[in-house]
C-alpha cells in the first residue's frame, strides 16, 4: 500500500534535521578544541603608545593591524637626506618576540633584540644600518647622474642594477654590490653580438685593471675603452613633453583641490647645477625640505639641498 505523501516525507525531514544538529554540535566541538583567537595583553597599546613617544609621533607615517598599533610605519632620514620608509611588525608574543621589519633597501640588517629592548632600539639599527649604505647610494647617484641610465621600472633604494645605454641599440646591465660598491660590477652586454664584440673583449681583457679608488663612471669606461654616453640633459626635452619629477617620478600632480593652483602642475622647478638640471614640482621639494633637519628657512623661503646633487636649492614655503 502507498503511503501518504506526508507520512513519507517525516522522515527524511527528521534525518536532515538531525543531520544539521550533528554538524553544528561537531563544528562547537571544533572551535571549543581550538579555543577563543588569541589576544594582544591589556597593557599592549600603552606600552606601544608610549614607545612611540620615545621615537616622536611626527616620524609615524601609519599605524595599522590589530588593535591598530601592531604594524608601524617610521619616516627615517640618512645623513644625505634621503627618505626611508621603515615597518615594524610587532608579533603576538612582543616584546618577548622580536618584531620583524621590512624597508626598501639593497638588505635588511640583522636586528639584535632582548626582552628589555624597545622600538627606539629598532630605529637606532636601522639607521646604523643605513650609514652603511650611504657608498653604496653614492656610487648608485653617481651612475645615475653621469651615465644614460634607462631603466623603464621607477628606481628604489632597494635596487642594485642599472640597464645603461652604450648607443646603437646596445646595453648593459650592471649590478652594484652593495656590500662592496666600489668594487668590480657584475654586467650582462645586450645588443646585436656584432655591435657588442668589442666591448665584450675589452671587458674581459681589461676588468683586472679596476681601480676601487676611482670613481665608478671612470673607472667602466677605463674598461670597456668606451666613451660612455651622458644622460639626455633635461633642457633637451622637447617643448611638448615634460620631464618627471625627481622626487614623485610623476609628470603632473594629482588633480586635488588642497593643491590649490599646482593641482595637475607639471613640474615647474629645475635644479641649477647644469650637471644635475633634475625637474621637480616645487610642491614635492617644499614637502622634502621640510622633512630635512638640516633645511633652513628664512621669512617664507626654505633653503637645503637638491635630493641628487647636493647643491643649494631654495622654494618658497607657500604661494601668495
Amino acid at each position: 500500500m502507498e503511503l501518504p505523501a506526508t507520512l513519507s516525507r517525516a522522515p527524511a525531514t527528521s534525518q536532515a534535521r538531525a543531520g544539521e544538529e550533528a554538524y553544528t554540535d561537531a563544528r562547537q566541538d571544533a572551535q571549543a578544541a581550538v579555543g577563543p583567537p588569541p589576544r594582544r595583553p591589556a597593557a599592549f597599546c600603552s606600552s606601544v603608545f608610549a614607545q612611540i613617544e620615545e621615537i616622536g609621533w611626527e616620524r609615524v607615517v601609519s599605524a595599522t593591524g590589530d588593535d591598530g598599533v601592531s604594524c608601524l610605519t617610521f619616516r627615517v632620514v640618512d645623513d644625505k637626506g634621503r627618505i626611508h620608509l621603515l615597518e615594524i611588525t610587532l608579533p603576538m608574543g612582543y616584546p618577548a618576540s622580536p618584531p620583524s621589519i621590512t624597508a626598501e633597501v639593497p638588505y635588511l640588517p640583522k636586528i639584535q633584540w632582548s626582552k628589555s629592548s624597545r622600538l627606539k632600539d629598532v630605529i637606532c639599527q636601522f639607521e646604523e644600518h643605513l650609514k652603511m649604505l650611504q657608498e653604496f647610494w653614492s656610487t648608485m647617484d653617481e651612475i645615475d647622474k653621469v651615465l644614460w641610465v634607462v631603466d623603464a621600472t621607477k628606481p628604489t633604494y632597494a635596487m642594485s642594477h642599472c640597464l645603461l645605454a652604450l648607443g646603437d641599440d646596445c646595453y648593459i646591465l650592471l649590478h652594484v654590490d652593495p656590500h662592496k660598491p666600489s668594487s668590480l660590477p657584475e654586467c650582462r652586454f645586450l645588443g646585436a653580438d656584432g655591435k657588442l664584440d668589442r666591448l665584450i673583449m675589452n671587458w674581459r681583457k681589461n676588468r683586472k685593471t679596476w681601480d676601487t679608488k676611482k670613481k665608478f663612471h671612470e673607472n667602466l669606461a677605463g674598461v670597456l675603452d668606451f666613451a660612455l654616453p651622458a644622460p639626455p640633459s633635461v633642457s633637451s626635452v622637447r617643448d611638448d613633453e615634460q620631464a618627471d619629477c625627481g622626487i614623485c617620478y610623476a609628470k603632473h600632480l594629482p588633480v586635488d583641490d588642497e593643491l590649490g593652483a599646482h593641482s595637475g602642475c607639471a613640474t615647474d622647478y629645475t635644479c641649477e647645477n647644469p650637471s644635475c638640471s633634475r625637474a621637480l614640482h616645487s610642491v614635492c621639494l617644499r614637502d622634502w625640505l621640510r622633512s630635512i633637519t638640516t633645511t633652513r628657512q628664512s621669512f617664507d623661503v626654505l633653503f637645503g639641498n637638491c635630493p641628487y646633487c647636493s647643491d643649494p636649492v631654495a622654494v618658497k614655503v607657500a604661494d601668495r
